[in-house]
């Protein structure tokens, strides 16, 4: 065998071997690194859970628990009806409690979260949630006089199908030895700063800022406090036209005024709509300036 050929035999078998050893040594290598890399889970997040209060009250001698409650849809204070049986039987035995009890009143909690839009006259949504609860039980046979509301924000609770369950919380207590001179103050204060309303006959709606419906809340608060009070509202015009017909629009103004008022839960009874025309008018009708602050309508208490 020439020398060339053990050479190439040699440079064969180095071939082979090192094939071998690549294959049996370094694969198991690729596939140990391999089997080091991490695992990548995906991470999956659950929706959380609806919230559900329930009608619970217990103090005062009165005790009743029931996981129905008033439910209400999103930025709505409207009640969504029919009330269950477990509720209805409740409300029944609350009344009666409150009829007993004449120095116990019912505090209406309503709840509100900030993802909500208010639409109503009230400063919060809750607190028109509360009003519209009152509303309800005063059909029901209950005093308003022993009803107190009150609004709540509630950004824990969560939503199932566009309705929030149990948006209320009641809690039953002793008439605030401090009522009578409270209610008095209320009424200093809306006499002394009444609610005025700028607008055009032709708007076909009301939009009122923070302050605006502050009133409302207050004024509604005292009708339902005070068995005889009632809300005045009266129309204003400029001397623009002939005064028989500014007296209508001024009249048209108020009713306007007092609809609003009625589509917030104030009842159609507690509002007396009348019209002053032009002949109260507080700036001069010379400027224009003037003329849109004489075209006004005056909401307060009789």
């Amino acid at each position: 065998m020439t020398r060339t050929i053990k050479y190439l035999l040699l440079m064969l078998i180095t071939i082979v071997v090192g094939t071998y050893f690549f294959i049996t040594c370094c694969s198991e290598c690729g596939a140990a690194v391999t089997s080091t890399e991490p695992t990548t889970q995906k991470e999956i997040i659950k929706a959380p859970s609806a919230t559900s209060y329930p009608f619970a009250i217990d103090g005062n001698g009165f005790a009743y628990n029931t996981n129905d409650n008033y439910n209400f849809n999103i930025s709505s204070h409207d009640i969504l009806m029919p009330l269950s049986a477990e509720l209805t039987e409740g409300v029944s035995g609350l009344q009666s409690h409150l009829e007993s009890n004449g120095s116990n009143v019912i505090n209406v909690t309503g709840y509100y979260t900030s993802e909500e839009e208010n639409n109503t006259a009230f400063p919060n949504l809750g607190l028109a949630r509360a009003n519209s609860i009152k509303n309800d039980l005063a059909s029901k046979g209950f005093s308003t006089a022993q009803i107190n509301t009150q609004g709540k924000l509630m950004d824990e609770m969560i939503p199932k199908d566009g309705t929030y369950w149990g948006a209320a919380s009641f809690d039953l207590e002793e008439k605030s030895a401090t009522a009578d001179d409270d209610l008095k103050a209320l009424y200093d204060k809306i006499k002394a700063d009444p609610l005025i309303l700028y607008f055009n006959t032709a708007e076909a709606s009301i939009h009122l800022d923070a302050a605006q419906r502050q009133k409302v809340a207050d004024i509604s608060r005292y009708l339902d406090k005070v068995s005889d009070a009632t809300a005045s509202v009266v129309g204003h015009t400029d001397a623009t036209g002939q005064a028989s017909t500014n007296m209508r629009l001024g009249q048209d103004r108020a009713e306007f005024a007092k609809n609003y008022l009625m589509q917030n839960g104030i009842a159609a009874d507690k509002i007396i709509a009348r019209s002053k025309g032009q002949t109260q008018p507080i700036a001069t009708n010379a400027t224009e300036e003037g003329r849109v602050k004489n075209r006004r309508t005056v909401i307060t208490l009789k």
